[in-house]
């Protein structure tokens, strides 16, 4: 694909699920890579990987995406030829807990609230002008069917993804009237790290979420991804919503 060739890609958390299928889909199509998240060994790796795999270029940091002056001098210290971001995916996003809002901790609300509202418009307002200087770019916010269709005791975790989905709308309208585009893709159920992490590190209760269907891979959503990243110049996709087939809806899933 010749639309990406060259092309410089951000992608944040992308050490693992959604983010390590994207480096991969795009390294495959000749983009170079600019890949961060907190776990720079698996960074490493995985620019080895597309080195090896695909001879792409990638380079990576540790970033954590909360810490906004962080992010402010990471992306100030690029280098020029790292510099030009032409794509950039917000990617990193996690979930805490499941209760009741009543009930929740106010530790898991603020991480997923620093991390997929606050993380997500430090690395957008640090990335972006650049691209508004260059006239060219594309912004793909990964989302959640969470932000459209809220499910129970998912209260804090919708709200952040309704926020990015609000974040999307609202960077489109500021951007009318320049080249660039903003996308949003909504996932369902994905097979990732996401329960695990929701759930503390608890396996076996990760592992429940995932039984009796089969769920999205996180290759399915860099698909989906490379698939508004590919579209010519003047198409943009607004937004894409992804379900496995044996879910409807949050609430609704056929499990045999």
């Amino acid at each position: 694909m010749t639309f990406l060739r060259d092309k410089i890609v951000f992608l944040t958390g992308a050490s693992s699920g959604i983010g390590w299928s994207c480096a991969r889909a795009f390294a495959r199509q000749g983009a170079r890579v600019l890949m961060a998240a907190r776990r720079l060994d698996r960074l490493e790796k995985l620019a080895a990987d597309l080195k090896a795999e695909f001879g792409a270029e990638s380079h990576c940091f540790g970033l954590d995406v909360c810490d906004q002056a962080a992010v402010e001098r990471a992306v100030f210290a690029l280098s020029p030829e790292w510099e030009a971001v032409d794509v950039l995916v917000n990617n990193a996003g996690l979930s805490r807990g499941l209760d009741k809002l009543y009930e929740g901790k106010i530790t898991d609300w603020e991480e997923m609230i620093d991390t997929n509202i606050k993380g997500l418009l430090y690395v957008s307002r640090a990335i972006i002008p650049g691209m508004v200087r260059r006239g060219r770019g594309h912004v793909i916010n990964i989302g959640s069917i969470a932000g459209r269709d809220i499910y129970p005791n998912g209260n804090v975790y919708c709200a952040t993804k309704a926020a990015v989905n609000a974040l999307s709308k609202g960077l489109r309208l500021d951007l009318v009237g320049t080249p660039l585009r903003v996308s949003l893709v909504d996932p369902g159920m994905v097979e990732t790290e996401f329960s695990l992490v929701r759930f503390h590190g608890d396996e076996d209760r990760a592992a429940r979420v995932y039984q009796g269907l089969i769920p999205l891979t996180p290759d399915d959503i860099a698909d989906a991804v490379m698939f508004c990243a590919t579209r010519p110049p003047h198409v943009n996709i607004s937004e894409l919503v992804v379900y496995p087939t044996a879910q409807a809806s949050a609430t609704m899933v056929h499990r045999k």
